[in-house]
């Protein structure tokens, strides 16, 4: 009995059952660049290029070990366009008695995935993805009767059962957390090591050739392709990592300075999501690193937090609150994406810095996507929806699994506080504390009212004044409301003025 293996472009792991399990001189393994999925939402060109580039190069590894491997690519003439499509093709054309694929990271995919058996009249088995350290299983039952849920609690959990970062039965240390050691503002000054870069390869000249031609109108630039295209330089990428800039990656996370968009950050995600490395892997290096003595306990621990503690939690999320995470509009925000999300053109220095360089890298460092992008969404009442394909099109390490509880839970607060305990809003003082984005700025921070007064500021003080009703009785908010009962009417009442002025520019698509 043969067996038909889908292989998602996200899913570029030999060890996943799916593969591991192939038989080698029976089986096929299915890989297809498909329309459907490159363009459901216009992805990033360097997050396309890259996905295309690492799935040949999977394919080729695969050939290379005595698989065998129908790989089609996007112009190839027998390209049915759908995942559906080329599975039913590839049953037509071949003789198999089953297909066999993998749980997906995208709810649509899944609930489409779960009736192909009766579409394709042939058994389709849905192996579970093992890459992860939890199940969806295990954080419904993790969440079952809490009243809240909140990462820490589940991240502590995690570190216990696999022993990450342990004495015994407490954590190394005696503290679960150091976050509050890792917020430090980077010197301008500061020298930061080069990101890693690889040469490119004719299999990726091709891609990128591919990508100018095919998908010309979508957002992004495709110069300066950086990304590693095989699981041998993601590994050289995490192992960088780990000896040039995990040593500050802690006390510098959060910062951001003009022109330096890599900073210290380990730029793995794009490896981890689609599976050229494993969060075991990555975790394991870091751990190994501090009792090396190589870094300080506050970097690795906010590193493999970011991984066994968020990265754990938002996909048990996802799966726990789909579909209704993707409607929940909890504060029925409308207002469509102004143009500079697309050009950058804008007066905001700080929005400015960050949408030219996710422009250009496919790419944004976490405080940039959550407290600069995602805190003006906020508070300028974009509609959940149209933020959230944003957010998935933009990013080379974006998928619906990871994208949408961060931006629906953490960024947008669009749940209601199921994922965040509070809205993540924010004056212009908080980028200007963690960033030197407010010297180049249009407007002066240091003004909270009119027409040269920083946006944050007065768009701030709308949002708490606007939405006290729902937040006012938020324990975590009752500094801010008790600073917003101090405040003069007519202080209250200018700021408030000055955000109806800038949010009627946005909704007119005016130069702001």
């Amino acid at each position: 009995m043969s067996s038909l293996i889908l292989v998602l472009g996200d899913q570029l792991t030999e060890t996943l059952p799916a593969i591991a399990n192939a038989r080698k001189t029976k089986d096929t393994i299915l890989m297809a660049e498909v329309r459907e999925e490159a363009t459901y939402v216009k992805h990033h060109k360097k997050k396309i290029a890259f996905l295309f580039s690492a799935m040949r190069h999977f394919a080729k590894a695969l050939k290379d070990d005595n698989y065998r491997v129908d790989y089609v690519s996007y112009l190839d003439d027998n390209n049915q366009g759908s995942l559906l499509g080329q599975v039913r093709y590839a049953l037509d054309n071949g003789d198999f008695e089953r297909v066999v694929c993998t749980t997906p990271g995208e709810h649509r995919l899944l609930k489409s995935m779960q009736q192909w058996e009766n579409e394709l009249g042939v058994p389709v088995e849905i192996c579970e993805d093992n890459r992860f350290l939890s199940t969806p299983q295990e954080f419904s039952d993790w969440a079952h009767g809490k009243k809240q849920l909140r990462m820490e609690f589940f991240y502590r959990e995690m570190r216990r059962k696999h022993h990450v970062l342990m004495d015994g039965k407490n954590p190394i240390g005696g503290k679960w957390n150091y976050d509050s050691q890792n917020r430090e503002s980077m010197p301008e000054t500061h020298k930061v090591p080069k990101h890693t870069m690889f040469d490119i390869d004719d299999i990726t000249k091709d891609v990128i050739k591919l990508v100018e031609s095919e998908f010309e109108h979508h957002f992004g630039e495709l110069d300066n392709f950086f990304f590693a295209v095989t699981r041998k330089d993601a590994i050289k990428v995490l192992d960088t990592f780990i000896e040039e800039r995990l040593h500050n990656f802690g006390q510098y996370q959060d910062a951001m300075v003009e022109g330096k968009p890599w900073m210290y950050h380990s730029h793995i995600a794009f490896y981890l999501n689609c599976g050229l490395l494993t969060p075991k892997e990555a975790i394991d290096a870091a751990e190994r690193a501090y009792h090396a003595g190589q870094v300080p306990l506050n970097s690795a621990e906010g590193f493999i937090r970011q991984i066994l503690g968020w990265r754990e939690y938002v996909r048990g999320f996802y799966w726990h609150f789909m579909p209704g995470l993707k409607t929940d509009n909890y504060f029925g925000n409308t207002r469509s994406l102004p143009s500079f999300f697309w050009d950058a053109q804008t007066n905001m220095n700080c929005m400015r810095q960050c949408i030219k360089e996710t422009e250009q890298n496919a790419y944004a460092h976490h405080i940039q996507r959550l407290m600069v992008i995602g805190n003006f969404s906020l508070l300028t009442e974009l509609s959940p929806e149209e933020v959230q394909a944003w957010y998935l099109l933009v990013y080379a390490d974006a998928y619906e699994w990871v994208e949408l509880p961060n931006v629906a839970g953490m960024i947008l607060y669009s749940d209601g506080g199921n994922l965040a305990s509070k809205p993540y809003v924010a004056s212009g003082s908080y980028i200007n504390k963690m960033s030197n984005y407010c010297k180049n700025c249009g407007y002066q921070v240091s003004k909270k009212t009119g027409p040269k007064a920083c946006p944050f500021n007065y768009l701030y003080w709308h949002f708490i004044d606007k939405h006290k009703e729902k937040l006012s009785n938020n324990n975590r908010m009752a500094m801010i409301y008790k600073t917003y009962s101090r405040m003069k009417e007519e202080n209250i009442d200018a700021m408030k003025d000055d955000a109806t002025i800038f949010l009627t520019k946005l909704t007119k698509n005016e130069e702001v």
